[in-house]
């Protein structure tokens, strides 16, 4: 059975289509996935099983990417093309089943899972190599509890304040507990993260400075992730960590964190997110995990 999975350009999104491709995995073990996705994403994919062929799909002037995606795989006979960025290319490819997102109501990963009939919707999930978590010992080279702090996002009205984030770490009281600030790369990401490395000046300061794969590595083995509404938070609670997603002026009953051990804290702006709000989820997340 050969698959064409369109997921999004975006982080975020493209870690909540996970669910559908792990669903698609284990009821045809089988299948050849072919995987379109965005450059952030892309190593999202590189230990996913079935995998065929990762396209990257870098955005062109005037829509031309799309052109050439559809010169890629047209000759192909697909079985499925599962698109969830809702454009036309299902349409003109010969396949014997698409499905095709159409927005909806409710958590995205409802969504999602109803592109496919899905109910309950099938959750994130990640797929990692033991080299991974071999590396990200080595770099972390210590036993002690990780506390992983995301300060980051693509919006300033997104990111709470850095000095909460400090604050949260030195009253939530976990025994020998090692901050981690984590960010994606590039200057815009390392100028946010700064503010809050210099308040905790004992963090570990990892910014930019991993693959996507080892991020995930890092959150797996963290026993806390405290970040705003990001990727990096989705790929928290895809990992099964307990999350905390910080979401003031986006919709948290859609872009949620989704997974076993995961939460949003809410206010009606960042600013209006108080310390003790977050303390409170912390301490519920982690009295679960035990």
């Amino acid at each position: 059975m050969k698959i064409l999975f369109v997921t999004s350009n975006r982080l975020g999104d493209a870690v909540l289509s996970t669910g559908l491709l792990d669903h698609l995995i284990r009821t045809n073990p089988h299948c050849q996935i072919t995987v379109v996705c965005g450059p952030v994403a892309e190593g999202l994919f590189t230990h996913m099983p079935n995998r065929e062929e990762t396209i990257v799909l870098a955005k062109q002037p005037w829509g031309r990417h799309w052109l050439g995606l559809w010169m890629r795989v047209m000759e192909t006979r697909w079985d499925l093309v599962i698109d969830i960025r809702g454009s036309a290319l299902a349409y003109l490819l010969r396949t014997g089943q698409r499905a095709v997102f159409r927005g909806g109501k409710g958590p995205k990963v409802a969504q999602l899972g109803a592109m496919l009939g899905l109910s309950p919707a099938p959750v994130p999930v990640v797929w990692l190599s033991g080299m991974d978590r071999r590396h990200m010992e080595i770099t972390l080279m210590t036993e002690q509890p990780i506390v992983v702090l995301a300060p980051t996002a693509n919006w300033e009205p997104k990111v709470w304040p850095a000095e909460r984030f400090a604050w949260f770490f030195h009253q939530l009281g976990i025994q020998d507990a090692l901050p981690v600030v984590v960010g994606g790369p590039g200057l815009a990401e390392r100028t946010m993260a700064q503010q809050l490395l210099e308040l905790l000046p004992e963090a570990m300061d990892l910014v930019g400075k991993l693959s996507l794969s080892e991020v995930v590595a890092l959150l797996e083995r963290a026993t806390l992730f405290v970040g705003n509404d990001s990727g990096l938070m989705h790929l928290a609670a895809a990992t099964g960590t307990p999350t905390i997603g910080l979401f003031g002026p986006t919709d948290a009953a859609t872009y949620g964190p989704t997974g076993r051990r995961a939460t949003a804290v809410i206010g009606p702006s960042m600013q209006a997110i108080h310390v003790h709000q977050v303390l409170e989820a912390a301490q519920w997340l982690l009295a679960d995990a035990r």
